[in-house]
């Protein structure tokens, strides 16, 4: 999940809320499904939220919500735009595999570092989301007052342009350097370069916009230090490119609501597509950006009071539409209807219940009352479960702290980092399930195996004192063409002891524990796996049938997550154990 950075001096000044404690804020921002998850070393208060609601990446979108929570705004807000003076014209040399360019101008911006570092990390977490970690859209911001605009003719608008350049082309200075480099000396010599070189990797050439002084950004790569943004700049060029004419237009779309709460005007760009460029079918060759157009869904009275177990009188629902930011009228014929205006801001409004949610929250879910549903039957736990919470019994009695984690993770955390290589025959090592859109580089994929979780979490956690016993009872999942889905879906007991004295008798005392709770028999027979210590692993077999893996973590793995102490682990089938 995305973690957000706030400072609360900010959200009291953008909110108006000056007497507001830290201690209401968090109350309030978990009202709307923040959770707070610590703070920095400079004192800023971290929350974590759910990936959908990408509006809420910034201070300033988070002090929306609070504003509109506390009842202080109303309805659809959309910014005021001053007409074009700016053009960004698309040439045909654009590569084909990043076609597509938005942006906008932002007049009479009040910047100073607190903002700075907001919209900078604004940036990069739309980066690491709705951009698909820069691949499916990049987000450029300049000073405006560092853009020379190169006329097309006399009495024209100001224009920059997005074209192609040849890797060994023409120079700039990129941010964090003091030399001039071509594209491709940035993708050899610069850090960031570096780090995002597979991005324009086996393109002939690269993506590049231009002013009258030449090459200024290298998108998606980095921007040039000519137009590097300080807190002493006041009106700004932000320009997108992707794969995506929607994605990046939304995401221009996010950044400029954010810079319109800190005072700046929006002004729109014309952008021009020339002939032969992959201008996007649904818009056109010519198009004025950023585009606040509003959205528009519907949703019925019943859906709403059958989902949420409320009854409403119809402006009581348009009075929560209104408290969540959206708008919304109603017809009386027959069922009732709810016509609904969505900000151009929202973009995770695709189903009517999505509406239904914004409803539930302005309510406040707190305030629903459970009951039961009208069904003839009372539900009660599934077999697999009463087993799960009997083997949670198990190890939380052997000392160990149970763990709920993520199932989604990425192939650096559930392969790269634990040595193990996909599609080998190693526990964990099959070939994973994907995300084919995912919205973070955090979570590409669905775990192969459990122990990588409990590995990250020891990570996280090197500042708390030893020893910490954590185990896990959840859910692993790889591809298997012999299953109908094409993939096999498990549950898994994972176990780690890290502490000083951790050793492999010590992990495997353990699991003889769980395994004598439950009658089952017990076998470790010497094997090999890359994330466990040559000699000091074996396999984990339960009444004959091999279904899991013991041993020392390797130093390797212990070195990449930083810890200094040993760890022991073990992680099994939990269906071994069911009689």
């Amino acid at each position: 999940m995305p973690v957000v950075d706030i400072d609360t001096d900010e959200l009291r000044g953008l909110t108006g809320r000056t007497d507001t404690t830290d201690a209401e804020f968090k109350e309030d921002l978990f009202g709307l499904g923040l959770e707070f998850e610590g703070e920095t070393d400079d004192g800023l208060l971290q929350f974590e939220f759910a990936p959908d609601r990408l509006d809420r990446l910034s201070v300033e979108g988070v002090a929306r919500s609070l504003r509109y929570h506390y009842g202080d705004d109303r309805g659809v807000y959309v910014p005021e735009t001053n007409d074009p003076e700016w053009t960004i014209e698309v040439d045909e040399s654009v590569p084909d595999e990043r076609p597509y360019v938005t942006g906008a101008v932002i007049r009479g911006v009040d910047l100073d570092e607190s903002a700075l570092d907001s919209l900078i990390q604004l940036q990069e977490k739309l980066h690491a989301t709705m951009g698909r970690g820069r691949a499916k859209g990049a987000i450029g911001i300049h000073d405006l007052a560092m853009v020379k605009g190169a006329p097309l003719q006399e009495g024209a608008e100001p224009s920059i342009t997005y074209r192609g350049v040849e890797p060994e082309g023409d120079t700039f200075v990129p941010l964090d350097a003091n030399d001039e480099l071509t594209p491709a000396a940035v993708l050899e010599e610069h850090d960031t370069g570096q780090k995002y070189a597979d991005l324009v990797e086996g393109l002939d050439r690269y993506p590049a916009i231009y002013d009258e002084l030449g090459l200024f950004s290298f998108p998606p790569v980095i921007n040039g230090k000519r137009t590097e943004v300080t807190a002493g700049s006041r009106e700004l060029l932000v320009e997108l490119t992707g794969t995506d004419q929607w994605t990046i237009d939304r995401m221009c779309n996010i950044v400029c609501y954010a810079l319109s709460a800190r005072g700046a005007t929006v002004e729109e760009v014309e952008v021009n597509y020339a002939d032969g460029a992959a201008a996007p079918d649904e818009y056109g060759a010519e198009l004025v950006r950023p585009n606040f157009d509003t959205d528009e869904k519907s949703v019925t009275h019943d859906r709403i009071e059958t989902l949420l177990g409320v009854e409403f009188e119809p402006e009581e629902v348009v009075d929560c539409f209104e408290r969540a930011g959206l708008d919304a009228s109603y017809t009386l014929d027959g069922d009732v209807t709810y016509e609904v205006e969505i900000p151009p801001y929202r973009v995770d409004v695709l189903h009517p219940l999505d509406l239904v949610d914004d409803v539930g929250r302005a309510y406040g879910f707190d305030e629903l009352e459970p009951r039961y549903p009208d069904v003839g039957t009372v539900g009660g736990r599934h077999e697999r479960s009463r087993l799960e919470d009997a083997v949670r019994t198990s190890l939380v009695g052997l000392g160990f702290e149970d763990l709920l984690n993520f199932h989604m993770t990425s192939g650096t955390e559930n392969y790269d980092r634990m040595n193990v290589e996909p599609g080998t025959a190693v526990l964990g090592g099959g070939d994973p399930v994907e995300i084919t859109e995912p919205y973070s580089e955090e979570y590409t994929q669905l775990r192969t195996w459990a122990l990588p979780s409990l590995v990250m979490l020891l990570e996280r956690n090197t500042h708390n004192a030893y020893p910490q016993d954590v185990a896990e009872v959840g859910f692993v999942a790889e591809r298997d063409d012999a299953e109908n889905t094409n993939v096999a879906e498990r549950r898994r007991v994972a176990g780690a002891v890290a502490r000083r004295d951790a050793s492999y008798e010590a992990a495997k005392g353990r699991l003889q524990a769980v395994c004598d709770d439950f009658g089952a028999e017990l076998a470790t027979p010497r094997t090999e796996h890359p994330s466990f210590i040559d000699g000091r692993t074996a396999a984990v077999e339960i009444d004959g049938e091999r279904v899991g893996v013991i041993g020392e973590v390797h130093p390797a793995v212990l070195v990449e997550h930083d810890l200094e102490v040993p760890v022991a682990a073990f992680e099994f089938d939990l269906d071994a154990l069911r009689k």
